[in-house]
């Protein structure tokens, strides 16, 4: 694998537009101290592939006033939702590593997880399309260790030096404050356009994966390579994986926008609920594990964030389970204030020397020092170990406990037992071997820009990739400026010629462009990966969802009786919405718990809905936009629909009715309930939307 450096597109845009260009009429880039940047796109390593030194200023003044900006929300990941669990090791992994987590089966360590979306501040909605943060803190016997991870495995830039000017184009324009939590604007694409490392990293956020149905039902993932460590000392690249236990479920976008309308927090309520109903959530860890061989034969280099080692190539092994037990007891004390560090990693794991992943390790500890106040951040219950803790770290704001004694230092001579290094169990960094020539480069290895995007689009059904087109026009539609619009068009044609002319056409584009210069030839001929689609990894199980039966008064008792035995038996929830929010009787004038009023339980808060209705309440329904909302969402929105005799002038009036189809199943009995709940477990009736 050749390992040559070459220019980053990053900093040239098609057609000869250059960032910056020489010439008295051009301003030139500087740091806050007035000095000339002459390299923005790469930190300053040691060889072409080595790990980001530490006197690079340039990047340190950069990343350090990103990290500063604001307070005392984070920058990033702001909003974000916590809760504690368990981690349980499968089987010793001593083979692979020395970490201590890893030596005894079933041995259990305490955790704690915080989910988020990246773009929207606090107070923005769940339903973002928007990368999802997926942050593990493992509270191990030697330490904590932050797997600090997101729901989708690759990232948009190769270099941290970068994230700065990635975050600033995401988030809501400068002048004007908006849009928020969404990239469906002007300077995100004209980033992303001038960027073609972020192509595959573009479909993936175009995808469904950016809209996830739940926490519960989305995928983790480490997205960098690290380094597993044995005992003697051998060293084993993986990537960490999280695979949830009850499938993977995505929503469609309008559906998002109308559940950000309906419950900003759904998120947010449905893992409080799942909890507290001990519905514990659940992931399994695996890890991608190789050598340094397979890594210099591999068509990518591992050190890219922005590329994937697909499963098939290189098969998970499953190595423990994450499940989340308990709610927080207080959000400020413990999801507000956990902070995440990528830098803290136990014995028998180490890093690598990905140009992304060295940044964060920098940038991460500083943040949370602006964050929180001061060093003394581990203090807080939910950041401190549950191991012992000896160090002679001392004052600084907050502190809530110091060195008691004389001794503040070490070596001392005063105490013999007192806290010293130790070379048998302490961490220990592996020797890989470095050496170069100081210089701000990017590995040539890093050049393919669009094969794997290619590899990631024809890996998913059809379903999926018309999703990627709509969205892909829906966010360029946002952009005012049709050059934006055109030059990412540009990048699509090296990706796939259909996509691109779909969009094309869906913002009435009136030229084709050329297809952008790439930095290396894209390929077309990966293999496509199942593992990359979500609908390909159904769950077969309706377990954890939620069905939502639209109800008048007098509907059939033995019927809704039928309903919750049978739904509840799947190990899904029944909510019952009617028209007013009390009051309601079955046929066998039994009184009956109503969850939500018509008007304030829409069926996008649910994975299936039922109309349990009589003839007269049928039609009093039918007279009401948001009970006709609810069959007609539910419809367009390709969910399963199960209806008595009764709801027929409902669904008329809802324009469902001429078009019912094998989604939509009538319920006369037992047998017909349990043959509903059945096919409910595709999820979806994706047929539907292809009619």
């Amino acid at each position: 694998m050749s390992h040559k450096p070459y220019r980053s597109h990053g900093s040239v845009a098609k057609g000869g537009e250059l960032h910056q260009q020489a010439g008295a009429d051009k301003k030139t880039l500087t740091t806050q101290q007035g000095g000339p940047i002459a390299d923005n796109q790469n930190s300053l390593r040691a060889g072409t592939r080595g790990p980001t030194l530490l006197e690079d200023h340039i990047f340190r003044e950069k990343i350090f006033h990103f990290d500063h900006e604001r307070i005392p929300e984070r920058v990033v990941h702001a909003r974000g939702y916590g809760a504690h669990g368990f981690f349980e090791t499968y089987d010793s992994l001593s083979d692979l590593t020395r970490a201590d987590i890893f030596q005894r089966k079933g041995e259990k360590t305490p955790a704690f997880v915080r989910f988020s979306t990246v773009a929207g501040n606090k107070g923005s909605g769940d339903l973002a399309r928007d990368v999802r943060g997926f942050a593990v803190k493992l509270y191990t016997k030697t330490g904590n260790w932050d797997i600090v991870g997101n729901n989708i495995p690759v990232f948009f830039i190769q270099d941290a030096i970068k994230f700065p000017d990635l975050i600033h184009a995401a988030k809501q324009e400068p002048d004007r404050g908006f849009p928020q939590a969404q990239t469906a604007h002007d300077n995100f694409w004209d980033f992303i356009s001038l960027t073609p490392e972020s192509m595959h990293m573009v479909m993936w956020i175009m995808s469904d994966r950016a809209i996830p149905r739940s926490f519960r039902f989305m995928e983790g993932f480490g997205v960098h390579s690290f380094r597993m460590i044995n005992k003697e000392g051998k060293a084993t690249f993986v990537k960490f994986h999280w695979k949830p236990k009850q499938g993977m479920q995505s929503v469609v976008w309008n559906e998002a926008l109308k559940l950000n309308g309906a419950d900003p927090d759904f998120h947010r309520r449905d893992m409080w609920d799942a909890i507290e109903r001990g519905d514990f959530p659940e992931w399994e860890l695996g890890i991608q594990a190789f050598d340094e061989d397979f890594a210099e034969q591999f068509e990518f280099d591992v050190l890219d964030a922005t590329k994937i080692i697909p499963e098939e190539l290189v098969p998970i092994r499953p190595v423990g389970r994450l499940v989340l037990n308990g709610v927080v007891d207080n959000f400020f004390a413990e999801t507000e204030q956990v902070a995440f560090c990528t830098q803290n990693i136990v014995d028998g794991i180490d890093h690598s020397e990905d140009p992304l992943l060295q940044g964060r390790n920098f940038s991460y500890l500083d943040t949370q020092l602006k964050r929180l106040g001061g060093p003394n951040f581990t203090h807080i219950p939910v950041n401190a170990p549950k191991c012992p803790m000896h160090h002679f770290q001392q004052d600084g704001h907050m502190a809530m406990k110091n060195p008691t004694g004389r001794v503040n230092y070490e070596p001392n001579s005063w105490e013999e037992d007192g806290p010293r290094e130790n070379p048998e169990t302490g961490f220990k960094s592996y020797p890989h071997p470095v050496q170069g020539v100081k210089e701000r480069v990017r590995s040539e290895t890093f050049a393919d820009h669009y094969s794997q995007a290619n590899q990631f689009y024809k890996s998913q059904t059809k379903i999926e990739q018309g999703h990627i087109a709509a969205a892909l026009v829906f966010e360029l539609s946002k952009v005012d400026r049709v050059d934006i619009r055109a030059r990412m068009v540009s990048h699509l044609l090296n990706i796939d010629k259909e996509l691109a002319e779909k969009v094309a056409d869906g913002l009435g584009l009136e030229d084709m462009p050329d297809a952008a210069e790439p930095a290396m030839k894209p390929r077309h001929d990966l293999a496509v990966s199942d593992a990359l689609s979500i609908l390909k990894n159904g769950p077969d199980s309706f377990r954890g969802r939620k069905v939502g039966i639209l109800m008048t008064q007098g509907g059939d008792g033995g019927l809704l009786a039928d309903l919750k035995s049978v739904i509840e038996a799947e190990g899904a929830i029944v909510e019952v919405i009617a028209p007013a929010a009390g009051g309601l009787k079955d046929s066998n004038g039994k009184p009956v718990d109503v969850s939500e009023k018509v008007d304030g339980g829409p069926s996008v808060l649910y994975d299936a809905v039922v109309i349990l209705t009589t003839d007269e309440g049928a039609e009093s329904l039918r007279k009401m936009p948001p009970a006709r909302d609810f069959v007609s969402d539910a419809f367009a929105h390709c969910k399963f629909i199960g209806y008595v005799d009764a709801a027929k002038p409902l669904m008329e009036k809802a324009g469902i009715l001429q078009d019912l189809d094998a989604g939509c199943m009538k319920l006369t009995d037992r047998a017909s309930v349990e043959s509903f709940i059945k096919t409910c477990r595709a999820l979806r009736h994706w047929e539907r939307e292809s009619a």
